[in-house]
């Protein structure tokens, strides 16, 4: 019988203290894990949706609450801006493409952008299937929404006023999909785009006046980077608008939200040495109830190395499962997250593997044996003449 069979049978023989041991273990790995999922894919997440969108400008309020609005559509605006003011900007020697969204309805969760064409080509959206809008009313769809409602091209859906669901819903006109986007994993994927006028239109009784003609915001793609410094400075000294950057915004959001990410890293770690402290006392416990059968293999040939390596291996074994379980149990956590709100902006998936998780097994390694070593160094040093005698 090697070392490692014996391990396990003195371990099925403490059920219940191994189990606890392993739940312990797993509770804090099951934590590390899902924040590394969440962590990652958010970061990804707000990163591609702001990769080529230099600056937002819109009506004055929350820089931040400008940004969720208008790149990763996950806030309400904060407010509305003459269109005017968009063709003045889109003058600009700074900018290069300056592009216009119109926010205020949405379908079934989802939200309907008012833009142009050239949305489609900053942020570089290609159409699986169908054509761009060519007349009101007409509609493409991100790949999530096409999805999770089951819309073929032809389709016609109904806009509802406002960002959520449930809303009044505008039964005097129907949208038409004529085209529908390749998957981006971006926020393109849960939106509904159509021409600006579609949205003017859609809350006009009468044929569309002037006043009527207001934008939400405008996405800026600047023509050289010494614009970063000049141009937000000009837009918030010299007009009444703002210009707000993506990736300052975005940091600023990431670290409002490290510090959630922090509190449940720090309890997960003190899980863990709780668990590291479970299984050191299941085996120092064990000792005082194995020390005539230990000291039996020791006649029977086993070296006080092997013994020492054995109790090390029981360590391991124990934290070893329990990193094993938590690494699945975040997978499937992560996941089962994702799936509670499929029109959330901000999808997680548990199905992807990270590198960093490999560090989640090998600190089930390292935990096992610092918990072991007392236990393994008492085995060690035992007087084996003398336990015999007693």
């Amino acid at each position: 019988m090697t070392i490692v069979e014996i391990s396990l049978k003195a371990l099925k023989a403490k059920k219940l203290s191994s189990f606890l041991s392993v739940l312990l273990v797993a509770f804090g790995m099951a934590i590390i894990t899902t924040l590394i999922l969440v962590s990652h894919q958010l970061t990804q997440k707000l990163e591609r949706n702001a990769a080529y969108v230099d600056a937002v400008v819109g009506a004055k309020g929350s820089p931040l609450q400008l940004i969720l609005s208008s790149v990763y559509f996950i806030d309400f605006p904060t407010g509305n801006i003459p269109l005017k003011e968009f063709e003045e900007i889109q003058k600009n020697r700074m900018v290069k493409m300056a592009v216009p969204i119109a926010l205020g309805d949405s379908y079934e969760g989802y939200r309907i952008v008012g833009t142009q064409p050239s949305f489609l080509k900053l942020h570089q959206l290609e159409l699986a299937t169908g054509k761009l809008w060519s007349k009101n009313f007409e509609v493409i769809i991100g790949a999530d929404v096409a999805k999770a409602k089951n819309i073929k091209l032809g389709a016609l859906i109904y806009g509802s006023h406002g960002l959520t669901s449930g809303a009044e819903v505008h039964e005097e006109h129907a949208y038409q999909v004529v085209g529908i986007l390749k998957k981006q994993n971006t926020s393109a994927d849960q939106l509904v785009l159509t021409q600006l006028s579609s949205i003017w239109a859609m809350h006009s009784h009468e044929n569309i006046v002037e006043e009527e003609q207001d934008i939400t915001s405008i996405l800026i793609q600047y023509r050289s980077p010494v614009s970063t410094v000049l141009f937000p400075k000009m837009v918030n000294e010299q007009t009444n608008l703002q210009a707000a950057s993506p990736a300052i915004e975005s940091a600023r959001l990431f670290s409002l939200v490290g510090i959630g990410f922090d509190v449940l890293h720090y309890f997960a770690i003190l899980i863990i040495v709780i668990a590291a402290i479970s299984v050191f006392i299941t085996l120092f416990s064990s000792l005082k109830e194995r020390k005539y059968d230990l000291a039996v293999l020791r006649i029977l040939g086993a070296s006080k190395q092997q013994l020492f390596f054995m109790m090390l291996i029981e360590g391991i074994i124990l934290t070893f499962i329990g990193a094993l379980f938590g690494l699945v149990a975040g997978h499937i956590l992560v996941d089962v997250l994702g799936s509670l709100d499929g029109e959330s902006q901000i999808l997680f998936s548990g199905f992807m593997f990270l590198k960093g998780e490999i560090y989640v097994i090998v600190a089930g390694v390292m935990l096992g044996i610092i918990a072991s070593i007392i236990p393994a160094v008492h085995v060690y040093r035992y007087d084996i003449a003398k336990i015999l005698n007693n």
